[in-house]
């Protein structure tokens, strides 16, 4: 089946969503938000610290957003990114209250603001504990109720449509690639439907799920970054992956697993090793308050140092009725294990988080594919650099939603259709017995990211890692050959890509710079013994 759509929006999240509502109120035609699952499953639901955004001026201002943002990047950030997401933010801000999403205020009326690793001042609006379903909750009323906008649930986007799909020739030195839509499946057919659309937008998220352990749903596979990768699209930065120094540490769950927000470090809690003992003035002056990579870094080697399979938050001198006011999911979570957090110690580690590399994108949110955009986790924009600072992202996502899709109506009369296109060939069969290796296969690329692609990695761990998903690869891809597509496959073959695009550019990077540490090139002398 081909179906038409003048906006092509793959992915549901805090970045698709913005794109999806900007572009059609601008009555530029219609258009299709692709989930793979349902509308309310992303990592936006999941981010509970907060958004950033300077707010109160008699305190903050830019500047120092920007040279805080700067700082946690490592100076690898792209300083007109940085500039553009930090005094777009508050306009952004502004958008999402005007479409229903509530941030918690104080009494007096003013945003009730939180402060984060890395920032110089209270700058964090959020609600409770679970602002990311705050604002996918807001955004899912608005696009429901936007009859322009046709949602397309449980339809897993398999490739995008390029020149290469008539025929022509595209390699990674092709100029002018462009892209014309792309191949869907249908969940009630199985069938693989030809979306051909003016303007694609890619906005699926991260890539946490290539990892043993993430604070990421199983969804987060990095789809988007690896078929724009495949397309000979350019993606960047990929050997920065954040990885998370709190979450709940549980053997029983690790995708997802569940997340300590950065706000309660920035509420007072205190990282300590399960006999109460103090580490983090070994590591950093600002102690817990230290960006991701340092806390991250300095978790992971405590744990090895004293054979832990955790460290600890401790909460408890704090007032009982403030935390569980502030921290109400958090809370209920831990209680529910067995841990009253206003009295005893929160067992936390480390776990994959957020991928600052990906899709590399322009100030309009382009990719090097001319009419496709990529906006929020799975793009590049520069702002996050070797690091990302806490909360920046979802503000980087409505800041660039906004300026792709004013870009997008701007330039889209000059693009049509390409009625060319060939429809898929989806003969092939699939066996139960391929089904259980393509599960096997998952589970290993977890496996290999985590023991070798983590959060200190070596010249010889990543040569490792590099061989032992080349084999998977070459076994994946000859399935995928005599196969009929489904998700799960699909799914296999992107996390593939991503591990190796991670892998390699780890390789490539001949130093230890924000999120990217190696043994074979170490920054501090602790990090020799």
């Amino acid at each position: 089946m081909i179906r038409k759509f003048d906006f092509l929006v793959i992915g549901s999240g805090v970045a698709g969503m913005t794109f999806a509502l900007k572009v059609a109120n601008s009555g530029k035609g219609k258009v299709a938000l692709v989930c793979k699952t349902s509308l309310d499953e992303s990592n936006t639901s999941k981010a509970q610290g907060g958004i950033a955004s300077v707010t109160n001026l008699k305190m903050d201002n830019f500047e120092k957003h920007i040279e805080d943002t700067m700082t946690a990047g490592d100076y690898i950030s792209d300083r007109k990114a940085v500039e553009h997401v930090v005094r777009h933010a508050p306009d952004a801000i502004d958008d999402l209250v005007k479409w229903g999403v509530n941030f918690d205020k104080t009494p007096e009326g003013r945003y009730d603001l939180h402060r984060e690793g890395g920032h110089s001042e209270f700058r964090i609006l959020h609600h409770e504990d679970d602002t990311g379903f705050e604002i996918q909750r807001g955004l899912m009323a608005a696009v429901r109720a936007c009859k322009n906008i046709t949602v397309l649930e449980n339809h897993y986007a398999v490739e995008i449509i390029t020149q290469h799909h008539l025929g022509i020739e595209v390699t990674r030195k092709t100029p002018d690639i462009e892209c014309y839509g792309a191949y869907i499946l249908d969940p009630d057919t199985h069938k693989i439907d030809t979306f051909l659309s003016r303007v694609t937008l890619m906005a699926t998220g991260g890539t946490g799920a290539v990892y043993a352990t993430t604070s990421n749903p199983n969804i987060a596979t990095g789809d988007g970054i690896a078929m724009v990768y495949r397309a000979k699209g350019t993606v960047k930065d990929m050997e920065f992956v954040q990885f998370h120094p709190t979450v709940l540490y549980n053997p029983a769950e690790t995708h997802p697993a569940f997340l300590i927000t950065e706000a309660m470090r920035g509420y007072g809690a205190v990282l300590r090793l399960p006999n109460g003992e103090e580490f983090m003035q070994k590591y950093d002056k600002r102690l817990s308050l230290a960006p991701r990579d340092i806390v991250a870094r300095a978790i992971d080697r405590e744990m090895k140092l004293h054979g832990l399979n955790h460290v600890c938050l401790d909460v408890t001198h704090k007032n009982a009725d403030e935390t569980r006011k502030h921290f109400p999911h958090i809370y209920d979570k831990c209680l529910s294990i067995g841990i009253d957090i206003t009295k005893s110690y929160i067992p936390v580690c480390p776990s994959a988080h957020y991928m600052c590399g990906g899709i590399k994108v322009d100030l309009n949110g382009e990719s090097s594919i001319h009419r496709l955009y990529a906006v929020g986790e799975c793009s590049c924009t520069g702002l996050h650099g070797g690091n990302r600072l806490a909360s920046n992202s979802l503000i980087e996502a409505v800041v660039y939603a906004k300026s792709a899709a004013e870009h997008a109506v701007r330039v889209i009369d000059g693009y049509s259709f390409n009625d060319k296109v060939p429809e898929w060939d989806d003969e092939g069969t699939m066996s139960n017995e391929e089904k259980v290796l393509i599960a096997q296969d998952k589970q290993e690329v977890g496996q290999i990211m985590s023991n070798y692609v983590g959060i200190v990695r070596s010249d010889l761990r990543l040569r490792r890692a590099w061989k032992r998903l080349d084999l998977l690869y070459e076994e994946t891809e000859e399935l995928f050959k005599r196969v009929k597509p489904t998700s799960d496959i699909c799914e296999l073959r992107n996390m593939i890509n991503v591990g190796y695009l991670i892998t390699r550019q780890a390789i490539e990077r001949k130093e230890s710079r924000g999120l990217h540490y190696s043994m074979d090139y170490p920054k501090h002398a602790y990090d020799q013994k």
